[in-house]
């Protein structure tokens, strides 16, 4: 992790921006302006304030967020799931990715979950029609598994599918 990068655990005080932050970086027009959007794969909102804020409350859980002079670019929430731990919701402002703001938040949640937690490894999933970033994860070290799961057509939590095949795939990385 480069020197000077921070992370903090998020409170309920960040739960308004960080909502925003993730609908800004997955869904809508400005996600465009970035490289990860789901923009052409689901409509809809990615998140709210009252999940997000569910989300800090519940015990074994944990978003981390970065700021930039004072302003909320990045954020990851991770799951304690017994010697593992769930990465999700890896999100950087749409105008600063592919600036590395991306692989520091995987490596201060990967190094944030053995501290914390002594997970042995992290797992997460991605869209399999989300090839390039499949690619960029791999990259860090994930795994793909070949493990499948649904996507939960029908119910608008995760948004609103503009096509009938999304899948996720899990994929994998050892932490020791």
């Amino acid at each position: 992790m480069a020197s000077g990068f921070t992370t903090r655990a998020a409170t309920l005080a960040d739960a308004p921006a960080l909502a925003a932050l993730i609908n800004s970086a997955y869904r809508g027009e400005s996600s465009k302006a970035g490289w990860s959007t789901e923009a052409d794969l689901l409509g809809g909102q990615r998140t709210d304030v009252d999940w997000i804020a569910d989300m800090i409350r519940s015990p074994g859980n944990v978003i981390l967020v970065h700021e930039e002079a004072g302003v909320l670019v990045g954020c990851v929430h991770l799951e304690r799931t017994g010697e593992e731990c769930y990465l999700g919701l890896l999100t950087v402002l749409p105008t600063l990715q592919a600036r590395g703001v991306g692989r520091q938040l995987i490596a201060a949640a990967e190094a944030w979950a053995v501290e914390h937690w002594g997970s042995r490894s992290m797992h997460m999933t991605v869209i399999t029609l989300r090839e390039e970033l499949l690619a960029w994860y791999q990259r860090r070290g994930y795994q793909r598994t070949g493990k499948r799961k649904p996507f939960p057509y029908g119910d608008e939590r995760f948004g609103l599918p503009r096509r009938p095949d999304l899948e996720f795939e899990v994929l994998k990385k050892s932490l020791m």
